[in-house]
């Protein structure tokens, strides 16, 4: 399977690795799995982004769950943490979302839900390649009473809207906001939603046409809302993807606001107001040092996972915290999500910021970023370079020479053949130097590829 399989689906350029076949015959899997496990007859609601290819895998997908013997509801263009809430709130067996989520258009992917709304895992994708390699028993074919129906429902959107309307502890009156769609899934939504909220929105990129996607826009390219925000004068400005499960922002003065801020801000809040449940929140290995020296010095105790959503969610779900991310924005709120929300984060920003009479510039400046610097080296083979031992030995001695004034942090891809190097460091020449001192032994002994 020449598609790439992460923690919670797959993703491929449409029509090259993630084509039509693929998609029907996971479909078809995915249906029979299910039928398996829960011994009747399976439903399961789908969405998509707005990417060109999105109605053909949802349509081949489709017809595979439904000749498996599943019936198949389709909410068509939604929010990805909109199928995560419909799928555990009307108790649908299964969610699936086709998003490649902030890709550009010709990529697209499958990402599946478990009836509690979280990412299923890895696991279902291992079986699947098995199935595919001819190693698993035979899917069977669903016939006559048992073919699958597929049902429109619309109607999940509009629940979904009326649970966000819900989540704000304030009304936003008053407040200026700019808000990028990046041309994704938030386009149907967000206007109404922060519009009804009592906000004064401004919007742009929510115009989507199947290609244009998180195209020089969204929350991977701030420079259309940090201009809008500039521009008009604007309180806020809060950028989405693709499949708006992840936020950005963009305070009064141009600054970027972004997962590492978001965190510190809100379990600020939440502890101020002896709200934040067992005083700790949840990280990733590459969250800021910054984030860590400032919930020190606030007392607030905190979880590191590995990179990756569904690994926070877990975190978060065994510790029983309410807040927690990742640096590119994908936050979840566990009191009113159980995955990464977009909208739900850019309103609790909002919220804190009503309720604290503060800006939004206010709020992050308490947090004092480090430097960061991480390069994505192409090599050979990632197991061999990683075990390296002079690779080894010069990590261990930038570590030292940053001792507790930043950190150093290398890791390899799960998807492609990539060593990622992460320094953090009290200045961005020091953040190169070492970067630079790491690689540099990559490409000496062979490993990289020029």
């Amino acid at each position: 399977m020449a598609t790439n399989v992460g923690a919670s689906g797959l993703r491929g350029e449409a029509n090259v690795s993630l084509t039509v076949d693929i998609a029907f015959s996971f479909g078809r899997f995915l249906g029979w799995y299910i039928k398996k496990d829960i011994r009747k007859k399976p439903r399961i609601v789908m969405g998509r982004d707005t990417r060109i290819s999105g109605p053909m895998l949802q349509s081949a997908m489709a017809s595979g769950l439904m000749a498996s013997g599943s019936d198949v509801y389709l909410m068509d263009v939604t929010p990805t943490p909109s199928m995560s809430f419909i799928t555990k709130a009307d108790g649908f067996d299964c969610g699936v979302m086709i998003t490649a989520s902030h890709n550009p258009y010709q990529d697209n992917g499958i990402k599946v839900m478990n009836r509690d709304g979280e990412a299923m895992g890895e696991g279902i994708f291992a079986l699947f390649q098995e199935y595919l390699d001819g190693k698993a028993e035979d899917v069977c074919l669903a016939t006559r009473h048992d073919l699958g129906i597929c049902f429109d429902y619309s109607c999940g959107r509009e629940k979904y809207y009326e649970h966000l309307l819900a989540v704000p502890d304030s009304r936003f009156d008053g407040l200026k906001i700019g808000l990028d769609c990046a041309n994704g899934a938030a386009s149907g939504y967000a206007r109404r939603l922060f519009t009804a909220l009592g906000a004064e929105v401004t919007v742009i990129n929510d115009t989507p046409d199947g290609f244009n996607i998180n195209e020089k826009c969204g929350s991977s390219h701030l420079e259309s809302i940090r201009n809008l925000v500039l521009d008009n004068k604007l309180d806020a400005g809060f950028a989405f993807d693709g499949d708006a499960d992840r936020c950005m922002g963009i305070d009064e003065n141009g600054d970027e606001v972004n997962g590492d801020h978001v965190t510190y801000i809100y379990a600020s809040y939440l502890k101020s107001r002896g709200r934040l449940n067992n005083n700790v929140i949840v990280g990733t290995v590459i969250s800021n040092l910054g984030l860590f020296k400032a919930l020190d010095e606030a007392g607030i105790n905190y979880i590191r996972t590995g990179v990756g959503e569904p690994l926070v969610s877990a975190a978060m779900k065994e510790s029983g915290c309410l807040i927690g991310g990742e640096q590119c924005g994908h936050m979840v709120f566990s009191e009113y999500s159980d995955t990464g929300d977009g909208m739900i984060t850019a309103m609790k920003m909002l919220d804190v910021m009503c309720q604290t009479k503060k800006t939004l510039g206010e709020l992050a400046g308490a947090l004092v970023i480090y430097p960061q610097i991480t390069e994505s080296i192409r090599v050979r083979d990632k197991i061999a370079a990683m075990a390296d031992e002079d690779f080894q030995v010069t990590i261990r001695e930038v570590s030292d020479l940053l001792g507790d004034t930043g950190r150093v942090l290398v890791r390899k891809s799960d998807t492609e053949s990539l060593v990622r190097i992460m320094v953090e460091a009290q200045s961005q020449e020091t953040c190169r130097l070492q970067v630079d001192r790491i690689a540099e032994v990559l490409y000496r002994k062979g490993y990289a590829v020029q």
